[in-house]
């Protein structure tokens, strides 16, 4: 019975395509009468001269773009930045659609192709152009690799390529600008973050980033870059209301966090609010009215702890910047300098300076100890060194040609070992076989 079901269904199949090729392909002229179906769709068409589109995607929407100097604006049925990618995709293929071949030169009937309406119809002008030009999209082909086409003025259907309707097929909240908040990333020189429960606050300096509230200490640039890049890179993932007068259902009347970037006098602010139901978030920038959402990782860097943006490697201090390193331990201070080659051409290497070796040390077991201290890491953060702690070794490193210094002193408590970083709160836990590893490496240059 399954056999039989089975061959009813292939049969019904190929009448299905026999029928496509009788009605459809057999209008096709002969190849050898064929001339002028390869080609662009628009020839000549200079997509930089594009000025207006007018795109009616297959849901109805219509939505109308208009070039303002180099930059697109949405006009209708909003007021709104254009997503730039967007419409410069379906510039540009205008300019470089080609016609697959001819079906029919005169259609009785657009509506077995799918263009009576059409599914899907750009409108254009370009500079120069006295009048719009239109293409507009029909039905996919049998074998779904092509899509039916015609332009507005001219009668014959024609293919092009299925790839094209994902590009020319896009409604008003496609070809709006999405992004969540706009700032200039390289001006920026503050951020705040703010929840009802905390205020946490970075400043820039120089090349480095450096927490100001509610401790004064070093930030990873890492993580606070990260935090600025997310939200300068976000995007809506939809359009929830245009300018609701209540806030309250997407949280946003008491925001879960407000993000703030501080370029000069200019702030820029996103507030986050409640989840929706599927999971992404409320989200609003101030200087606009509307509400969209947007996916919930853009809250998690809003969401950490103070810590969490701080650096774990216990030293800025690399062999490779680094141009002095001395460690007092036990009443004794051995100093490790880099020095020059003896000519110009010859590598810096780095050098016992103090005390004076009866027998200089290889470069290579130096450069062991510098290497195996610089990537000592902290377990965590604690506000202050225990009682009873007392210190073991005190460390003076300089780099960046010997203009920045730091100072790392370390500590024992029982078997707990600490360090402290010149005048920064608080301490940091070491893993002790790490340090005792920095202490062998020590040893083996004497």
């Amino acid at each position: 019975m399954k056999r039989g079901l089975s061959t009813l269904v292939l049969v019904v199949l190929a009448l299905a395509v026999g029928a496509y090729i009788y009605f459809v392909e057999s209008k096709r002229k002969p190849a050898s009468e064929r001339t002028d179906e390869k080609g662009k769709v628009f020839a000549g068409l200079e997509s930089t001269k594009v000025e207006e589109l007018e795109v009616k995607s297959s849901k109805g929407e219509l939505t109308k773009v208009k070039k303002e100097g180099d930059r697109w604006k949405v006009v209708a049925p909003v007021t709104s930045d254009a997503d730039e990618t967007e419409v410069s995709a379906i510039t540009s293929n205008l300019g470089s659609v080609e016609v697959q071949r001819v079906v029919d030169e005169k259609p009785a009937d657009l509506a077995q192709y799918g263009l009576a309406p059409a599914k899907t119809e750009i409108s254009f002008r370009a500079s120069g152009d006295s009048a719009p030009r239109k293409l507009l999209l029909g039905d996919k082909t049998a074998t779904g690799g092509d899509f039916y086409a015609k332009t507005g003025g001219d009668p014959r259907v024609f293919l092009v390529s299925g790839f094209l309707d994902s590009t020319f097929n896009r409604g008003t909240f496609d070809l709006r600008d999405k992004a969540v908040l706009k700032f200039a990333r390289e001006g920026v020189t503050g951020i705040e973050v703010v929840s009802p429960t905390r205020r946490l606050v970075f400043a820039k300096d120089g090349d480095a980033w450096k927490i100001t509230e509610p401790l004064a200490v070093r930030a990873d640039a890492g993580t606070v870059e990260g935090l600025l890049g997310r939200i300068h890179t976000g995007q809506m993932k939809s359009l929830v209301a245009d300018a609701p007068t209540d806030l309250a259902p997407y949280g946003l009347d008491k925001p879960s966090s407000l993000i703030t970037f501080l370029a000069g006098s200019a702030r820029s602010t996103i507030a986050l609010g409640s989840k929706t139901p599927d999971g992404q978030l409320y989200a609003r920038d101030l200087s606009r009215p509307m509400v969209f959402t947007v996916e919930s990782f853009l809250a998690e860097d809003a969401g950490k702890a103070v810590d969490d943006f701080r650096p774990k490697d216990l030293y800025e201090f690399r062999t490779f910047t680094g141009t002095r390193f001395e460690i007092t331990r036990a009443g004794t201070t051995t100093v490790f300098e880099k020095k020059k080659g003896a000519d110009a051409s010859a590598p810096e290497s780095w050098a016992q300076t103090a005390p004076a070796p009866a027998k200089a040390p290889e470069t290579s077991t130096i450069e062991d100890f510098l290497s195996k201290a610089s990537n000592l890491r902290a377990q965590a953060f604690v506000g202050a060194l225990p009682a009873g702690a007392t210190e073991v070794a005190r460390t003076v490193a300089r780099w960046n040609e010997g203009k920045k210094e730091e100072t790392v002193v370390f500590y024992k408590a029982g078997d707990d070992l600490f360090a402290t970083r010149g005048t920064e709160v608080g301490a940091v836990t070491l893993t002790p076989g790490d340090y005792d590893d920095v202490i062998k490496s020590l040893e083996a240059i004497k």
